[in-house]
């Protein structure tokens, strides 16, 4: 965006404005500013083809001569690691006897993305996949971790409608409990307002035939 300068005092403003601006770049980006990305769990169906997704932010540009990757396998999280791919000056994918040549680079080094794709999936691929990004000047080595599962048939379908019946069922029951209670409660509570004005009646009659008898007696000789 154009700046307007009119005198060396603006100038001044406007350079010290900049120097603010990347002075506060410099801090918003430490060493340790890298984060990779990746999905905590993948399904896939055997013996079909499937991407497994890697990228990384970073506050500094991958430079293809210092940065490094690395793709590993583990069959869970206490066995030793098995390296299958990896970046140093180009993509190299290692020989492995899981996986012979049936993972390929799929990601794109411009756009921070180092995302792999296994072919013909086997039961035998399922484990942990695990992506270590190096991009110096950052000083951490990012990791991200993948739990793999390969299914042998695809799950059912989820029938929304039986969701939505059984929930409106059970709303419909609660509403008639609740419903149920109320009436209850208010029967009771007219019971019991009947009972107190029907003690009171009594009292009060009760009250008047007591004088009426005490007048009378004054009366007779």
């Amino acid at each position: 965006m154009p700046i307007l300068l009119q005198s060396g005092r603006m100038q001044w403003v406007e350079a010290l404005k900049l120097s603010c601006v990347a002075l506060v770049m410099f801090w918003a980006c430490p060493a340790s500013s890298m984060d990779v990305l990746v999905p905590q769990q993948i399904n896939a169906l055997n013996g079909t083809k499937i991407k497994i997704p890697c990228s990384f932010t970073s506050c500094y540009k991958l430079d293809t001569s210092k940065f490094a990757m690395n793709w590993t396998y583990q069959e869970t999280s206490n066995s030793t690691e098995e390296m299958f791919m990896t970046y140093k000056n180009k993509i190299t994918p290692l020989k492995s006897s899981r996986f012979g040549d049936r993972v390929v680079f799929t990601g794109n080094l411009e756009k921070n993305d180092l995302s792999i794709t296994i072919l013909d999936v086997q039961l035998t691929d399922e484990g942990i996949y695990n992506c270590y990004v190096r991009n110096p000047p950052d000083r951490i080595l990012g990791h991200g971790a993948i739990q793999f599962f390969v299914l042998t048939e695809l799950p059912p379908p989820r029938d929304s409608t039986i969701a939505v019946a059984i929930g409106a069922s059970v709303g419909g029951i609660l509403a008639l409990l609740i419903l149920s209670m109320v009436v209850v409660k208010c029967i009771r509570r007219h019971k019991n307002q009947e009972l107190i004005s029907d003690e009171q009646k009594m009292e009060e009659e009760g009250k008047v035939d007591g004088e009426g008898g005490t007048e009378e007696a004054t009366k007779q000789p």
